[in-house]
């Protein structure tokens, strides 16, 4: 099967459900911001606290395009992985973008460790902000988008299990 590759804004849930999904279909599990981590020897945040934004996008698109073009993986993105086009167009070439989709508010929620988690944004910027330039470049690069809005984590990993067989049957 096709690797299953999520996107989405940071606390949509990207790396929970992608260890649950790989659990249940057997496949292997990455999530691309651990690959930093390993080869920066550094938190998300360090990076970019010390180097700047441009250079952690810089080591970002350097780990997405480390990831070895194997199937039966779920690969769960950083959620700043879609400003490289060169990264997500090498993750689509052997796999399905799943965008999960969460209303702003429900983000915001989630986020309560804004300073210290590893999000590529500016200083001074607003979560709105972020969320603002990211919404087309998900939608551009998902190509399937999961409404996990008012969902269990569960129901998501069954939607996103069902679709992707489906789409493998479909090939």
């Amino acid at each position: 099967m096709r690797n299953i590759v999520l996107i989405g804004m940071p606390a949509c849930g990207k790396s929970t459900i992608g260890v649950l999904l790989a659990k249940s279909l057997g496949f292997t599990f990455t999530d691309t911001d651990l690959i930093i981590q390993q080869r920066e020897g550094r938190l998300l945040q360090e990076i970019i606290d010390t180097d700047g934004l441009d250079a952690f996008c810089i080591a970002e698109e350097r780990a997405i395009l480390s990831v070895a073009d194997v199937g039966d993986t779920v690969i769960a993105t950083g959620g700043s992985a879609v400003y490289s086009r060169t990264a997500m167009l090498h993750l689509k070439q052997h796999g399905l973008a799943y965008y999960l989709a969460l209303p702003e508010k429900e983000i915001e929620k989630r986020l309560y460790n804004i300073t210290s988690r590893g999000i590529a944004m500016r200083r001074g910027e607003t979560i709105e902000e972020v969320f603002a330039r990211r919404r087309a470049l998900y939608e551009e690069y998902g190509d399937i988008k999961v409404d996990c809005g008012g969902k269990t984590m569960e129901e998501i990993v069954s939607e996103i299990t069902d679709c992707h067989r489906a789409a493998e049957l479909d090939r």
